[in-house]
């Protein structure tokens, strides 16, 4: 059964996008909605790790290498400035349609395994996960004009 790789690679991508975000937010402290949704969205994936951990043990988690390579290869290190700001966001973004298709595809596993359980889990954190990249794009949509166009 290959669904505990998509469990070990969802499990520990929220784990990277809660530190991500984290990062993130700390650094563009002087955007304060940047930085307080940015930790609460933090914790929103910490929220998803933690009620994955029993589907992960019960189903054996194989821990791919796929997230960590995604988060080193997003961030060697938050920018700064407007153009940094909306990059940082842009990496955010694709991070977390990492998990949001990873959500859609073991929701798809759990319905074939008959596993309730875990179609509730999905069913939350899918759609927390898609309120996150709403987020993350309309925060985009708002700082593109001033970093693209404005910025000297």
């Amino acid at each position: 059964m290959h669904l505990a790789h998509y469990l070990g690679l969802l499990h520990r991508s929220q784990i990277e996008l809660a530190g991500a975000l984290r990062e993130i937010g700390e650094h563009h402290r002087d955007e304060p909605d940047v930085h307080h949704v940015c930790e609460r969205l933090a914790a929103q994936c910490d929220d998803h790790a933690g009620r994955l951990e029993p589907f992960v043990r019960r189903y054996s988690e194989e821990a791919p290498q796929e997230p960590e390579r995604l988060h080193s290869t997003l961030f060697s290190g938050t920018r700064s400035g407007g153009l940094g700001l909306l990059r940082d966001l842009h990496d955010l973004y694709l991070m977390a349609a990492e998990c949001d298709i990873s959500w859609t595809l073991i929701g798809q596993a759990a319905q074939g395994a008959r596993d309730t359980g875990l179609l509730e889990v999905v069913s939350r954190c899918e759609s927390e996960t898609a309120t996150q990249m709403t987020w993350l794009s309309t925060r985009m949509k708002q700082a593109a004009p001033q970093a693209l166009v404005v910025a000297s």
